[in-house]
């Protein structure tokens, strides 16, 4: 039988463009920004305010005086105290941003990475519905990262921070391939403000893009139904992946042929309930320059979709339609495999395997 897309009725998915957000950490006052959308985040000690009523953090102060008093107008309207979770959204005209988004804190700004994350989600859900092209996540209090930390451990702090919001890209994320009718996320550029600058920073911002890249890949691979995404179709994925970073991989995609004569009997007789032809799938990571310290092995499942035999499951829990997700194992590592061969770790030989 002919393995081909007419043959099995694939539907191919729609051309949907990569989501792509480049992230910069700029060391300028937020109200000098210039974009589509400012968010603040501040905490409940940022919003006190001095006996003539204006507010005591410089940050917002001078937001507040550029916009001639509708922060106070708007924070004390909308009840907005910064704690943990609020979220306030004003329009503006005639400003260089066109959106100015309060994200509450709670009583300090965050130091763990969940805390983190979840600044990051509000971020993302503000410039999401704006249908923003750029966005900046800016501290009303910037210093109080550093606060108790030495100076020298305060830029470790600042640019740690940054990563986690960095992972914003990741609540941006929409699989859009498989609709008629899709919203296209616009974001392009995030600039973060008051969380440090600098190679040091820029570098780790950098990695951040590269593993969201990754999970986001993955994520794609994930949400393929299973009569797009065949084992061959995986294999043509891993090896664009060789083919893309040629430099740091190579591919070895054992056909069912190969891995009789191997005498993989258990895979084989496995893959003999499919109409599907089996792919064994190994790439190899080494890195430049090839020196290597160190050997890791990442092992994934990649069943693409798994009935269970003769499907006996019943009942609204009976999930069939979720046995795609079988092949999650191998679509986590071969988005680890994208991120691998952008960052280009060195020292250490990355054998990862999908079967």
């Amino acid at each position: 039988m002919a393995h081909t897309a007419a043959a099995l009725g694939l539907t191919k998915p729609n051309v949907v463009e990569p989501l792509q957000v480049s992230f910069a950490a700029i060391g300028i006052e937020p109200s000098d920004w210039e974009g589509d959308v400012l968010a603040v985040a501040v905490t409940e000690k940022d919003l006190c305010r001095s006996p003539c009523s204006s507010f005591e953090n410089a940050v917002l102060k001078r937001l507040d005086s550029q916009l001639g008093g509708l922060l106070s107008e708007a924070s004390a309207e909308e009840d907005f105290a910064g704690k943990a979770g609020q979220l306030v959204v004003l329009r503006l005209q005639g400003q260089g941003f066109k959106r100015l988004g309060l994200i509450g804190l709670g009583r300090s700004a965050p130091f763990t990475a969940a805390a983190c994350r979840g600044l990051g989600e509000s971020f993302a859900s503000v410039a999401k519905s704006a249908r923003a092209g750029s966005a900046a996540l800016a501290l009303a209090s910037p210093g109080g990262i550093h606060g108790e930390f030495k100076p020298n451990a305060a830029a470790a702090i600042a640019s740690g921070t940054a990563i986690d919001l960095c992972r914003t890209v990741l609540g941006l994320y929409e699989d859009n391939r498989y609709r008629s009718e899709s919203n296209k996320v616009h974001l392009k550029h995030v600039h973060l403000i008051g969380f440090g600058y600098g190679p040091e920073v820029d570098r780790r911002l950098e990695l951040a893009n590269y593993v969201s890249s990754g999970v986001i890949f993955g994520k794609d691979l994930v949400n393929s139904p299973a009569n797009v995404l065949t084992p061959v179709v995986l294999a043509e994925e891993a090896s664009k992946i060789a083919s893309t970073y040629s430099d740091v991989f190579t591919a070895t995609i054992l056909d069912e042929e190969r891995c009789r004569e191997l005498k993989m009997g258990s895979y084989l007789a496995v893959a003999a309930a499919s109409a599907n032809p089996p792919r064994f799938i190994h790439l190899c990571y080494k890195p430049p320059g090839g020196n290597v310290k160190r050997k890791l092995a990442i092992v994934g499942k990649g069943l693409t979709f798994d009935s269970g035999g003769y499907n006996i499951k019943i009942g609204a829990v009976c999930n069939i339609e979720l046995m795609k997700w079988d092949m999650g194992g191998s679509a986590a590592v071969l988005g680890a495999a994208k991120a691998l061969g952008e960052i280009k770790p060195p020292g250490v030989e990355v054998l990862t395997i999908y079967e």
